[in-house]
């Protein structure tokens, strides 16, 4: 049984002494230095620790323990029987180095112009930081891209991205942690960028929050992130925006949903046109298919465009009081005093347009509603269809459909109609996006008008985009099938992106081999913070020779490069990052926000890498379905043994091949050589993060907090793969003007 303790050294001329390690073993000795120095009377012998009196006594105390705890653990809890005395210290060593090297000031980050031309990106639904890593990995003929700013609603989100990219890349990117449907998330986006232009837009709103208006009552706090998102779009006008979702949203709902999406994009345009159109539209009265009063309409409508996010909702109530005003001139030409002030209908219409000109108000009543119907996890419930509903009835489709409803509930004579249909018409146009309006004025026009409008028309659309393009990472030298699809939207001063070509042809697709045999030296309930040797050799015995035969020399993205290349597992403990960050510091692990702020900082040189406690049940159950190669033909054999589980599946790792989409629960997978499920750092290597990404915070959770806590398996599970965002990063250095 080893025994570690602390003493001091010497005292220098300055009065600090060295505080180094004594680790006694079998009457052994071995000395550490800790590379840490204090003034004896700041220094507890009897406790080894650092007194409270000294201002850093909780950083130096936490340092001391964590390298007290690696010591030990590495003597009395490793797989190894023994260690040489170079070994221990160049093991521990290693975590003193980065322990120094981190609170040493250092200048990381030089000026960009140094480097190269600058595009600055921020990353919208940042998660983990998949899109992030990616374009920091990317350079093109000296161009790269400076991360401005990453949002995403969840603590452990900001947790990570400040550790990785402030304090260990030396960044001055921002974060912003606040829900992208709040009143005020747009205008603290606009002052924590500043001045700065941005360049590149890159996120993805989750699948749920994509539905059509009217197809469906379930009201969630996902459910309108989309348009949030375009709002961004719209504020900033970046020359590229990239999103990126499941591909499952091609087919959502017949199709309908991705057509959607592509009018909304569409949608967006550049407001120094808007008074072209505004002209254009001026000169089709008395020529119009409509009545005067639609072109006034469908001016309205279309200057809300060129507003402000702060002015919108103003020339929305400007819009509504418009037609409101045409109401009230008919009202007494249809009914009388009396029947005005007590009729239902009537009372309907009135306070509808009330309703729409208080559209900001019910707006946030909605989000309120909505916020807290999903804290009180009210779903599948009696409470479920009267909270629906009523959010349901506060849509402005649905005010309009009741003022429609009332209109003809009242049997107006008909001389009298053509102006009702002009009122519903325009409350109509109301809700129509840019796309739409367009539509319904190609309508109305005759073919000499619809040449003209169809050139002014193609200068004010902002964005080009023909039809969304289908990914699979595996393309791009990540070891795993996992296909997404990227809506690519192009600036119209910019060259136009349609696809990623892919980076590896077929039958040079990075393996799961590839990507974890070097991990490979973990058991059951175990967990390493260094790397140890694995003997392919004797692991394997006769299938050896195959299995070195999957390790291929690669480029970064994936390519067979025998010569200069480097394995998949080198590239991932070398980093993939561009030179600007070669003296980055060392990587580091906290809990928590709150051990940041205290400095009770883990420096290990692997991190990530700890497995499950399964009990033998579990494991025998594992090892059955990992000789069989599959759960569904593992069935019969575990009913044999009483080994049934309830779990749907389980997904066999192969090998020789890419493994499927990683998901956010590691018991999903069984490794491909022992029966076990995966580490952190093993799904983080499908996923092709580099081991220099450490995701901070809490390992696992499960049950309710699932639905406010984003662990480590979540954040590394809902990434986008560095290397697929990488290859997205490089074409569009390659076309960005």
């Amino acid at each position: 049984m080893a025994t570690t303790n602390y003493y001091l050294d010497k005292t220098d001329k300055k009065g600090y002494a060295p505080i180094h390690m004594r680790i006694n073993c079998n009457g052994a000795q071995v000395k550490v230095t800790t590379k840490r120095k204090i003034k004896p009377e700041y220094f507890n012998k009897t406790t080894q620790t650092v007194r409270d009196s000294y201002i850093e006594h909780k950083e130096y105390n936490y340092y001391l323990r964590f390298l007290k705890e690696r010591a030990n653990e590495l003597l009395n809890q490793s797989y190894r029987k023994t260690y040489t005395e170079k070994e221990i210290k160049d093991l521990l060593n290693e975590h003193v180095v980065s322990y120094r090297e981190n609170n040493e000031v250092s200048i990381v980050r030089e000026q960009l112009s140094f480097y190269g031309k600058p595009f600055k990106f921020i990353d919208l639904f940042a998660g983990a930081g998949g899109f992030s890593e990616g374009f920091l990995q990317t350079e093109v003929n000296n161009k790269f891209f400076d991360f401005i700013l990453a949002s995403d609603i969840n603590e452990n989100c900001e947790l990570t991205h400040i550790v990785r990219y402030n304090h260990q890349l030396g960044l001055n990117t921002e974060f912003l942690r606040q829900d992208i449907t709040e009143p005020d998330f747009l205008d603290n986006l606009l002052e924590k960028i500043g001045d700065h232009q941005i360049d590149v837009v890159c996120g993805g709103p989750p699948c749920q929050s994509f539905s059509l208006a009217g197809k469906r009552k379930k009201f969630d706090k996902k459910d309108d992130l989309f348009s949030h998102y375009l709002e961004v779009i719209k504020a900033l006008q970046p020359k590229y925006f990239i999103m990126e979702n499941v591909k499952g949203i091609l087919t959502k709902e017949g199709g309908e949903i991705k057509d959607l999406i592509l009018k909304e994009i569409n949608s967006i345009i550049d407001v120094n046109e808007v008074p072209k159109l505004v002209s254009y539209l001026r000169s089709l009265k008395g020529k119009f298919k409509k009545d005067d009063f639609i072109i006034d309409s469908l001016i309205k409508r279309i200057e809300i465009e060129k507003l402000s996010e702060y002015q919108k909702e103003e020339g929305k109530e400007a819009f509504i009081r418009f037609v409101e005003s045409k109401f009230r001139n008919l009202t007494p030409k249809i009914v009388d005093y009396k029947t005005s002030k007590t009729d239902m209908s009537i009372s309907t219409i009135r306070h509808g347009f009330n309703i729409l000109i208080r559209n900001k108000q019910w707006n946030k009543l909605k989000r309120d509603i909505i916020k807290e119907k999903d804290f009180c996890n009210i779903d599948n419930d009696f409470f479920v269809d009267s909270f629906s509903n009523f959010l349901s009835d506060l849509r402005t489709d649905e005010v309009i459909n009741k003022i429609e409803t009332a209109f003809k509930n009242l049997k107006i004579a008909n001389e009298y109609q053509s102006v009702i249909n002009n009122i519903l018409i325009s409350l109509k146009i109301y809700t129509f996006s840019f796309d739409e309006t367009i539509a319904f004025i190609r309508e109305n026009c005759d073919e000499t008008q619809l040449k003209k409008l169809q050139e002014i028309v193609e200068s004010i659309r902002l964005y080009r985009i023909e039809k969304p393009f289908v990914a699979n990472a595996s393309n791009y030298g990540v070891p795993q099938n996992r296909e997404r699809v990227l809506f690519i939207g192009c600036r119209k001063d910019q060259q136009f992106i349609s696809e990623i070509p892919p980076t590896v042809k077929g039958n040079e697709k990075v393996t799961v081999f590839e990507a974890l045999y070097d991990l490979d030296f973990i058991g059951n309930n175990q967990e390493f913070y260094h790397y140890e040797p694995v003997d392919i050799f004797a692991q394997y015995n006769s299938t050896s020779e195959k299995k070195l035969s999957l390790i291929k020399k690669r480029s970064i993205d994936g390519k067979i490069d025998e010569k200069a290349g480097k394995t998949f597992a080198e590239w991932s403990k070398k980093g993939r990052l561009i030179k600007q960050y070669n003296n980055a510091s060392k990587p580091f692990y906290v809990r928590n926000t709150e051990a940041l702020n205290a400095g009770e900082k883990n420096y290990d040189v692997l991190n990530n890498h700890r497995t499950s406690n399964q009990n033998d049940d579990v494991v025998k159950r594992l090892e059955i379905i990992l000789n069989e190669g599959d759960y569904k033909i593992a069935q019969d054999k575990l009913n044999k043994y009483g080994l049934a589980s309830n779990k749907r599946n389980y997904n066999v790792l192969k090998p020789e091949e890419q493994s499927p989409t990683v998901m956010t629960i590691p018991d999903d997978y069984i490794h491909y050589n022992t029966p076990r499920a995966l580490t952190v750092r093993e799904m983080a290597r499908l996923q092709s993060f580099d081991d220099s990404f450490v995701f901070q915070g809490k390992r696992s959770t499960g049950g309710n907090n699932r639905k406010s806590e984003v662990p480590q398996f979540t954040l590394v599970g809902n990434a986008v793969p560095p290397l697929l965002a990488r290859a997205v990063a490089a074409e569009i250095l390659k076309h960005i003007r």
